[in-house]
């Protein structure tokens, strides 16, 4: 363990100082994680799995849970390592019946961004339900951003069917506020439903505020489900995305914060790998 912490440890350095060097300074110069990597770690031990991200050099999580503990619990624990939470993940109906609940929570933790990362929907997402999306996104970004807080909405794939000369992925984008409603770019989620991160990004440069980055496994064929199983996702740098061009598009972009995220079983083995790759690029 003490070898895979110090080994962590100095490509993530590495890591840092290349990715400064060749990307610049529009994104920050090292990657967070998103808490959903960790998912297991963290229900049993937070401590334990907060002194095990820093090891690596990570201090910024995107919590997608609280895991049974209080945000104020959580805020203490990232307090004493010198750690912070920049956006926090909650669900639909939380959004929907527990506003005041999720601006507490979030301005506890010292979250900049609320991100949902799923519209509840029967079948293929429809305009109709894209339509719904956009009424809804615009009154809950108001209502965060009059908090001092952001909205951003996580892709996960579905929203990319087909509409006139785009998708209602770009429906949603076009319509909604861009005072009040942002985006967080799931890298998978984009390739998946078959379309380009970088050139998504090249398309609204100015309406994505965050970015997590994943591959694929090699010789799987996406669709427009928003699923696939978690062994799908693999290494950065070792599927089928080009993330080189991402990060590049990136750069040019509004994104402040990109998240590692790898939901894969084998994610402890598989993050030094995104690491070393983030450091080759």
């Amino acid at each position: 363990m003490k070898k895979y912490v110090l080994l962590t440890s100095i490509a993530f350095l590495l890591t840092a100082t290349t990715f400064g060097q060749r990307f610049g300074k529009t994104l920050k110069d090292t990657p967070g994680m998103v808490s959903y990597t960790m998912r297991n770690e963290f229900a049993k031990d937070m401590p334990a799995t907060l002194d095990k991200i820093k090891s690596m050099g990570i201090t910024n999580i995107e919590f997608s849970s609280l895991f049974g503990k209080t945000a104020a619990e959580i805020r203490a624990e990232l307090d004493k390592r010198g750690m912070v939470c920049t956006s926090h993940g909650v669900g639909y109906d939380d959004l929907m019946k527990k506003m005041d609940m999720v601006i507490e929570n979030a301005k506890t933790l010292g979250a900049k961004y609320v991100r949902l990362a799923w519209i509840p929907h029967q079948g293929k997402f429809t305009l109709e339900a894209a339509q719904k999306t956009v009424s809804e996104f615009n009154t809950i970004g108001k209502q965060l951003k009059d908090k001092g807080l952001m909205f951003v909405y996580h892709n996960h794939g579905f929203e990319f069917e087909p509409y006139e000369n785009g998708t209602l992925f770009d429906y949603i984008v076009q319509k909604t506020n861009p005072e009040d409603v942002s985006f967080e770019m799931d890298v998978l989620w984009v390739y998946f439903p078959g379309q380009d991160p970088a050139k998504l990004l090249e398309k609204y440069p100015k309406r994505f505020k965050l970015m997590h980055m994943k591959d694929l496994k090699k010789g799987v064929e996406g669709n427009m489900s928003g699923g696939t199983p978690p062994e799908n996702d693999v290494a950065l740098g070792s599927g089928q995305i080009n993330l080189t061009a991402v990060l590049k598009a990136a750069k040019k972009s509004s994104i402040e914060y990109f998240y590692i995220e790898d939901e894969s079983p084998s994610a402890q083995q598989q993050v030094p790998q995104s690491l070393a790759y983030l450091k080759s690029i």
